[in-house]
């Protein structure tokens, strides 16, 4: 069992898993929710696909972070992981066991059509801005 002396958003990971370019470890503390949800639309449009991984309390900040791209029409589920992973507990220097999931989202069929729609209204919007000052 691997130990991990970090703060929640770092995990264990093996040689091929540290080099997704795909992946947001998210947080619950660190940034707003809709942060994340717009990194993970780049990463989409990017690489087809975005891994979000979380450990603990921030488990429910990935669940609605995937939930808001698939209500949206943004994404697809392919894969969602569960596990345990032992942590040093900082205040305690015990081995604790915490909570992981890993989902995977890829790419919807309409993602390019909404990410267009969203870019042009989001122009049009900041014409209209334009013109009233």
């Amino acid at each position: 069992m691997t130990t991990i002396d970090a703060p929640v958003t770092a995990t264990t990971a093996t040689p091929n898993e540290s080099n997704k370019k795909n992946r947001i470890q998210v947080s619950n503390t660190k940034k707003p929710l809709f942060f994340y949800v717009n990194l993970a639309k780049r990463y989409i449009q990017q690489h087809n696909e975005v891994e979000l991984s979380a450990l603990g309390m921030a488990i429910a900040t990935v669940v609605t972070i995937a939930e808001i791209l698939k209500n949206n029409g943004l994404a697809t589920e392919k894969k969602v992981l569960t596990s345990t992973v032992g942590m040093k507990d900082e205040n305690k220097g015990r081995l604790v066991q915490k909570a992981k999931i890993e989902i995977v989202l890829g790419k919807s069929e309409k993602f390019d059509n909404l990410m267009a729609h969203s870019a042009a209204a989001n122009k049009s919007e900041a014409a209209t801005d334009d013109d009233k000052k």
